[in-house]
């Protein structure tokens, strides 16, 4: 059975063509539309979608009014931003999903590319993560626990070796990182024994704004990772969007921020894996791995590859507090995973780990 889709957009081309791009899926079906944030507030409140693709700028209640009022009356909904302020407005886009969008889409600036297969690709893409496909009945390449049957074998780990000097943690995630990351970074102490780099996938400039917010709510330094700067224990760096994140050992013996623009890799850039690989090099003691919300797999390629050399201990978000569970699930299939935890405790596991000076 098809997934129903409401679609909350005033401009009557954008819903043609939204529409248009669902019911070229065999998964999904739009099952109503609306014009402002007004109607749609009605149609959520007398009936249940699995999503909802909702603009930001519309007449009578725009997209933030919609997500405020219902948050404030508790009612759930799956919501997708799809706005062209996505781009030139990080700020309310993040706002957005402060109120409980969970994911954006950026809307095209012209017609052509909405009728792009850019826009169709990151808009299916998008619903698949956060709605989910119809379930099938095949469980073909599953073990009976439901994992994939080709990671059945541990990979290998460095042994550590004595208590752990230099530490340092690598965060990642992606689709619901934003707004995971504030049950994260707020709670971390500006004490913590480490520095700490986060790779979220997003484009470029939507991470200095998620930077700066997160700096605002912590009482660790965050800001967004800027090239050749040397990373200071208590600081949070941010990827850039639209970087490549690396970390190298600079003459002096400390470690600095490398900034590539290499092309994507698998549509990604920041990617999670070029920032683990990174880390072979390096003369770090300890690396604490952690994994949240995010689909796909990126960073477990990067992580399984860094444990054969350089201690790791690997935190990954559990499946109950997760957007999408693919990430965090990637990791936890390799069977090296040293805890998985709800996303409240994830602070707690890191500090607990890496100490407070």
């Amino acid at each position: 059975m098809k997934k129903n889709i409401l679609v909350i957009d005033d401009s009557a081309l954008m819903r043609r063509v939204i529409c248009d791009i669902i019911h070229s899926s065999s998964d999904f079906q739009v099952a109503d539309i609306c014009r402002d944030g007004l109607e749609g507030y009605e149609k959520l409140c007398a009936g249940k979608y699995d999503g909802v693709l909702l603009d930001i700028n519309m007449p009578r209640m725009d997209g933030l009014e919609l997500l405020k009022k219902l948050k404030e009356e508790n009612r759930k909904a799956t919501v997708i931003i799809v706005s062209s302020l996505s781009v030139k407005g990080a700020d309310v886009t993040l706002r957005a999903i402060e109120l409980g969008a969970v994911d954006f889409v950026t809307k095209p600036e012209n017609f052509i590319e909405a009728k792009g297969e850019s826009f169709k690709d990151a808009l299916l893409g998008t619903l698949d993560a956060v709605c989910g496909k119809p379930k099938r009945h095949s469980s073909a390449g599953r073990t009976k626990h439901g994992h994939r049957a080709d990671r059945t074998a541990k990979p290998t780990r460095c042994k550590k070796t004595g208590t752990p000097r230099k530490k340092l943690i690598a965060l990642a995630c992606s689709t619901g990182g934003p707004k995971a990351l504030q049950s994260v970074i707020p709670y971390m102490d500006q004490k913590m024994d480490a520095p700490m780099i986060v790779v979220q996938h997003m484009p470029e400039g939507f991470t200095k704004s998620m930077a700066n917010r997160l700096n605002e709510l912590s009482s660790v330094t965050v800001k967004e990772a800027e090239d050749g700067e040397l990373l200071k224990k208590g600081v949070v760096y941010v990827a850039p969007g639209g970087k490549h994140l690396k970390i190298r050992q600079a003459a002096t013996g400390q470690h600095r921020v490398e900034l590539g623009d290499e092309p994507p890799v698998g549509r990604l850039k920041p990617c999670a894996n070029i920032t683990y690989e990174s880390l072979r090099q390096c003369a770090y003691d300890e690396v604490t791995c952690v994994v949240l919300t995010g689909m796909g797999e990126d960073g477990t390629k990067g992580i399984v590859s860094l444990a054969r050399d350089v201690p790791v201990y690997i935190i990954a978000q559990d499946k109950e507090s997760c957007v999408v569970y693919g990430m965090p699930r990637a990791i936890a299939e390799t069977g090296l995973t040293d805890e998985v935890v709800p996303l409240e405790q994830v602070a707690k596991s890191i500090l607990k780990n890496v100490g407070v000076k």
